[in-house]
């Protein structure tokens, strides 16, 4: 469960357990209205203006909103999103609940040893409930990865 719009699926690579983990791409594109169909009466240059912007796709597709917090914010994050969670499993999937918690604290475990290194990122609709993305580039250094748990797949 992420906060906000859905990531694309061709990217998607889950993990064990409950992690799930999509690589991106960086990359730039052009935003904004690009040509158009200029009208003689307007003024010259109208619908023309462009904006080229850089960045990673598992971020920028999605419109995901980078935010920020300190690691001890973040595990006050966390610690509410892994409760509601659980009630969320108790309702639906009695059974589930305790391997995700345990899956869920050995993953929370390795993001805060390179914590530092992560940028923290909410759907585009800013939802406060739910899970926040990182973004990281830990295997090689240089491919961007979005990581976060995956109540669904408990």
């Amino acid at each position: 469960m992420m906060r906000g719009s859905p990531t694309s699926t061709k990217s998607r690579r889950p993990q064990t357990g409950c992690v799930c983990k999509w690589r991106g791409e960086k990359g730039s594109r052009v935003e904004g209205n690009i040509g158009g169909n200029a009208s003689a009466e307007g003024p010259k240059g109208d619908g023309t203006a462009s904006t080229v912007i850089a960045g990673v796709n598992i971020v920028m597709n999605p419109h995901l909103q980078e935010t920020s917090l300190t690691e001890e914010a973040y595990k006050g994050d966390i610690k509410d999103y892994m409760k509601s969670s659980k009630g969320k499993l108790a309702e639906q999937k009695p059974e589930r609940g305790k391997p995700f918690l345990a899956r869920a604290a050995a993953q929370i475990k390795h993001i805060l040893v390179d914590f530092k290194n992560d940028q923290l990122f909410l759907g585009e609709n800013m939802n406060p409930d739910g899970m926040l993305a990182l973004l990281d580039c830990q295997e090689d250094a240089m491919t961007p990865h979005t990581i976060f748990l995956e109540l669904e797949k408990c």
